[in-house]
């Protein structure tokens, strides 16, 4: 083991440069930094008193100075020695002071943390974040640089807030419209400090938009000034008396004496009969089947996580996911709540007729449903065992759709609106 040349510093103030080519220390209001390999001093900074903290750029060409006691931070470039720069706090004070991943901007930390003030070294601007919690490691960076997680205490209430660090805005959940020529048009956001957008839909009239977010509520926005028209709430508990609430019943089929028989002998036995399912109204008030989320884990059951206008729009379907049983239809024109669909097993998918407002409905059961506003109908699958319809797509003119199982297809073609024909044909080998 080899000792190389012993030299002065002060409060333990040493620290390599990320390249590991240089080494900071401090004597006093001295910064002295020196050659690793040789420990020959490459350069020697004065400040304007006595260091209390040093720490290098992620680029190792720059190196930030605090003097805590004095509110100041100087800060020194490698490649440009006369070149420096000093950010006077003032009567806020100074209690920490850190380097963003970019090595162009610092962030300092005021007594009592009031805030976190960022300073650009390359625009000279400043950014103010307010409401930093006190504590020892109270900001972390993404590992690519582009984000900021900063624990914040407000309103009695401890907060993890996620920050851009290109412009050091929250990052919020929101929608930005830009026209053709790339101008921005509007920015919209229904809340902050928490979940926000989960779900978007143009009306197919492009007049307007349907904001689905975290908090279960769609927000409709106009077209002229986007701004908000009204909001949708979903609560667990219908009640008033002029929405139509259709719950799913399920009936198994009765058999009559008279009408059994036996198989021949030998012969093997036969499917038995599917149980059937119909609508029934219910009379308000109803309680809907809520699902309890997770909320410590990532991408919670909650929201608005399904949004789809009738091709007139004048309908809007929506699934609050944290109800997932229930589809929700909305009258645009008069803006209210229209019918309430409850099904027996959670909502996959809801898809509308092209040619005119027909909604289509599935399960991941053996069953299609479908809605129009004249009422709605449960139509079963046929085929050999239990086709589970896990999607669907319509055809453009309306008159048939394909449903999708795991491995095969079925084709539906629909003779009315109010009849379903039994001429399914069933595909194998679906790629």
């Amino acid at each position: 083991m080899n000792f190389s040349e012993v030299f002065k510093l002060s409060s333990l103030l040493c620290k390599f440069s990320p390249d590991g080519k240089y080494l900071a220390s401090c004597v006093q209001y001295r910064l002295v930094v020196r050659d690793v390999n040789t420990l020959q001093i490459l350069q020697l900074y004065t400040c304007l008193d006595q260091i209390q903290h040093i720490e290098w750029s992620a680029d190792s060409l720059f190196i930030l100075c605090a003097m805590y006691k004095r509110g100041l931070v100087q800060v020194w470039s490698l490649e440009q020695p006369e070149w420096h720069c000093k950010i006077d706090e003032g009567s806020a004070g100074l209690v920490a002071s850190c380097w963003s991943p970019d090595g162009r901007h610092i962030l300092n930390t005021t007594e009592f943390h009031l805030r976190i003030t960022v300073w650009s070294l390359c625009t000279k601007s400043v950014s103010y974040i307010k409401y930093p919690k006190a504590c020892l490691q109270g900001i972390t960076f993404t590992r690519d640089g582009r984000y900021m997680a900063l624990a914040e205490r407000r309103d009695c209430k401890d907060y993890v807030s996620i920050f851009v660090c290109s412009d050091w805005q929250l990052l919020r959940y929101k929608i930005l419209l830009y026209s053709l020529d790339g101008r921005l048009l509007s920015a919209y956001s229904a809340y902050e400090w928490s979940l926000g957008i989960k779900c978007v839909a143009w009306s197919p009239s492009s007049q307007f938009l349907a904001v689905g977010s975290y908090d279960g509520k769609v927000r409709i926005l106009n077209h002229v000034t986007w701004k908000m028209i009204t909001e949708f709430g979903h609560p667990a508990t219908i009640n008033n008396p002029k929405i139509v609430v259709y719950k799913e019943a399920e009936k198994s089929p009765q058999l009559g004496l008279g009408c059994l028989s036996f198989p021949p002998p030998g012969a093997g036995a036969g499917p038995l009969p599917s149980s059937e399912s119909k609508y029934e109204i219910a009379s308000v008030p109803v309680s809907l089947q809520t699902l309890k989320p997770v909320t410590d884990r990532a991408n919670p059951k909650i929201g608005i996580g399904m949004l789809a206008f009738s091709p007139d729009s004048y309908f809007l379907a929506t699934r609050n996911d944290n109800i997932p049983n229930a589809v929700w239809v909305w009258d645009i024109q008069k803006l209210r709540l229209f019918a309430v669909l409850e099904q027996l097993s959670p909502v996959r998918t809801f898809q509308w007729d092209p040619q005119q407002p027909r909604l289509a409905i599935c399960t991941g059961g053996s069953r299609l449903y479908l809605w129009s506003p004249a009422g709605c109908m449960s139509v079963q699958v046929p085929g050999e065992g239990d086709f589970a319809v896990l999607s669907l797509c319509w055809h453009l003119s309306g008159d048939s759709m394909a449903l999708l199982s795991k491995d095969h297809v079925c084709l539906c073609f629909l003779e009315t609106e109010a009849s379903v024909s039994t001429a399914c044909r069933q595909l194998g080998g679906h790629t």
